[in-house]
């Protein structure tokens, strides 16, 4: 089982963001590969303090992980989060250190120390619109994207600058002692080439806007506003780069007569006085298609009836929500004189007088049983 990111940095759950980040610094101070060489658990640690602290130092990643814990960032749901590599960590030390370790390091075992820096394209972002039946049960979409690809023809040669490393290195003094440190190439933008030919219609660095159909499967139990990851299908980068991502917005479509809690689905079914006297089989909307259920004689108004397992799929692959039908005695406003009298006939009738048994449970108790 994944380790709590609240554990990892040795923070609660209630810990500030200056609180987050001051406990991140001394995790990474602690297990930094300089200060730890060939030590593969402390190599570990820090990846994982990373990863804690790229979450958690987020105020939405935050919010998504403090309510769904590490399905949120599942790779096989498609959300991002995991998997940093020591690129990504070391992209986050300028706001952390204050600059001391801007740029890239190098030198560490293991890390591809002194090899050439992977230019990563920019990401791209996008809503998908779901209807209530694809959050219950899943979706792929197929959307179409414009992105930015190598254009045909494109040819890059190495950065005379950086001699194709795409960064500039230098020795530093910090709180760690000496060492040396990597500031991305001006001349190549870290990519560790330049531009040899550029075909027409291609931009300054060989790329060239196309429009693409991306698949994406959707799993099911997302809530609106959450962002899932495609990985590899943003903007390409020049020369020999790697794609960025692109990242879905989704979006719920608000259902006619269905309401979402959770993964709990509730729905307001009206009934006339006969048929909550005289008990009725009425049709009502559910995931996937119509259900019937049957009104007992004598059902009263507030009555909530409970269709387990007709709600929508958990996120977290641990079943189905409830189907919470909620019924409602509806009273006529007007009556013609013989209804009139009827009524009036009945003030006085015993079977009339309102007399709730001991199982009969008020409203409170029905609103708890809900969230039970």
């Amino acid at each position: 089982m994944k380790e709590d990111f609240y554990e990892i940095l040795g923070v609660s759950k209630g810990a500030s963001a200056a609180e987050i980040k001051k406990a991140y610094r001394k995790k990474a101070i602690e297990f930094h590969p300089d200060k730890n060489p060939g030590d593969t658990k402390a190599e570990e640690m820090f990846k994982k303090a990373a990863e804690a602290y790229e979450v958690l130092s987020d105020p939405d990643k935050r919010a998504r992980y403090d309510q769904l814990g590490h399905a949120a960032f599942d790779g096989s749901s498609g959300f991002g989060g995991g998997g940093m590599n020591m690129d990504d960590i070391f992209s986050q030390f300028g706001d952390i250190f204050g600059g001391a370790f801007g740029g890239g390091f190098s030198g560490f075992g293991g890390f591809g120390g002194g090899g050439q820096r992977r230019m990563k394209g920019s990401n791209l972002r996008i809503r998908v619109k779901l209807t209530l039946e694809e959050v219950a049960n899943g979706v792929e979409k197929k959307v179409k994207v414009r992105r930015k690809l190598q254009a045909d023809g494109v040819t890059y040669k190495t950065c005379s600058t950086c001699n194709g490393s795409g960064q500039i290195t230098k020795i530093t003094n910090t709180i760690l002692g000496r060492m040396q440190t990597a500031t991305t190439c001006h001349t190549c933008g870290g990519s560790g080439q330049t531009i040899d030919h550029r075909p027409s219609g291609a931009d300054a660095q060989g790329l060239k806007v196309e429009e693409e159909t991306v698949s994406i499967k959707i799993p099911p139990g997302v809530e609106d506003g959450m962002q899932l990851k495609v990985s590899g299908k943003g903007n390409e980068a020049p020369g020999n780069g790697v794609a960025g991502d692109l990242l879905v917005a989704i979006e719920t479509l608000e259902h006619e007569t269905l309401k979402r809690e959770g993964d709990n689905l509730h729905y307001d079914l009206y009934v006339s006085i006969s048929e909550a006297v005289l008990g009725s089989s009425k049709e009502i909307d559910a995931i996937g298609g119509k259900v019937r259920i049957k009104l007992e004689p004598g059902i009263q108004s507030g009555k909530i009836l409970r269709l387990r397992g007709k709600g929508v799929n958990s996120i977290n692959g641990y079943g189905s929500g409830d189907l919470l039908v909620h019924v409602n005695v509806w009273t006529p406003k007007e009556l013609n004189k013989e209804q009139r009298e009827f009524f009036e006939r009945m003030q006085s009738d015993e079977n009339f007088v309102p007399k709730p048994e001991k199982s009969d449970k008020s409203f409170f108790e029905k609103v708890k049983d809900m969230f039970s």
